[in-house]
């Protein structure tokens, strides 16, 4: 995956932003809630309107992904979407939006079905929304993670 956040970086999203017959990656930003270290993971995502969806699959593994519970501690991130960079806050989907927003991912990649087969978890959906800017034209400070964590 570092390679892949170098050339999306580098090309500014030119190239790993899509691949023929894929979803599209965007580039997360996140901070390691126990190291504290500026972590970069390229994932998968959904457009809903103004907010990208994020699931938190780690491939139907029983536990859900570092960068998940990097969320939960600093929701407050940016990311890279093709050329674009753009602050964020996370949260988690609430219940009926993740029944409506699970089978848009589902039909993005089917591998995620398989995955929640796998697990005896119900696999989060995370929801990145434009972060609030204060009076002065800046995204807002942090403030804990949303949404049922």
């Amino acid at each position: 995956m570092k390679g892949h956040t170098v050339v999306y970086r580098a090309t500014h999203g030119l190239v790993g932003h899509r691949f023929p017959g894929a979803p599209p990656t965007l580039l997360l930003e996140h901070v390691g809630a126990r190291s504290g270290k500026t972590r970069t993971t390229p994932l998968t995502y959904l457009r809903d309107g103004e907010d990208l969806v994020l699931v938190a699959s780690k491939g139907g593994h029983p536990k859900n992904p570092s960068w998940f519970h990097n969320l939960r501690a600093h929701p407050d991130t940016t990311v890279q979407v093709g050329p674009q960079r753009r602050a964020v806050r996370a949260r988690v989907a609430t219940s009926p939006e993740r029944a409506r927003l699970w089978p848009k991912v589902v039909e993005l990649y089917g591998g995620y079905g398989d995955y929640q087969e796998r697990t005896d978890r119900e696999i989060p959906l995370v929801i990145l929304g434009p972060r609030p800017l204060t009076g002065d034209g800046r995204p807002s400070e942090k403030r804990p993670m949303q949404g049922g964590i």
